[in-house]
């Protein structure tokens, strides 16, 4: 038998903003609020990963596993703390890393992540 693959598509064609299967949640955000400033893009990139891991049965505090992916590394401690205040207490930390990458338009900061389902 094969396990249900459910998609969550957006409004950008050819993928989705979150898959679940297998009892995993596997989410991507970047700011759609058109954020001026890195500070600005963090915070609504981080809430509509919230709202989507919310929409698919999931929170924050089952993340597995995040890569933030940054425009300008010089940004990484303006986003750690932004990071930090919103991840909350140790035991919701995933594991994490932070990537430079060239992104496309203005976007300053893309997160995706990996989280377990509710029980």
């Amino acid at each position: 038998m094969t396990a249900k693959i459910t998609r969550f598509h957006g409004n950008n064609r050819g993928r989705c903003r979150a898959v679940v299967h297998g009892g995993l949640v596997y989410a991507v955000a970047t700011d759609t609020k058109g954020g001026q400033g890195l500070e600005a893009q963090t915070r609504n990139t981080l809430a509509t990963i919230e709202a989507l891991l919310d929409e698919t049965g999931s929170a924050k505090s089952r993340l597995v596993q995040a890569t933030v992916y940054l425009r300008d590394m010089a940004d990484k401690p303006a986003m750690d703390a932004i990071w930090c205040d919103w991840i909350g207490p140790p035991e919701n930390w995933p594991q994490r890393a932070c990537v430079g990458a060239d992104l496309a338009g203005g976007d300053l900061i893309e997160v995706v992540v990996t989280a377990a389902l509710r029980d």
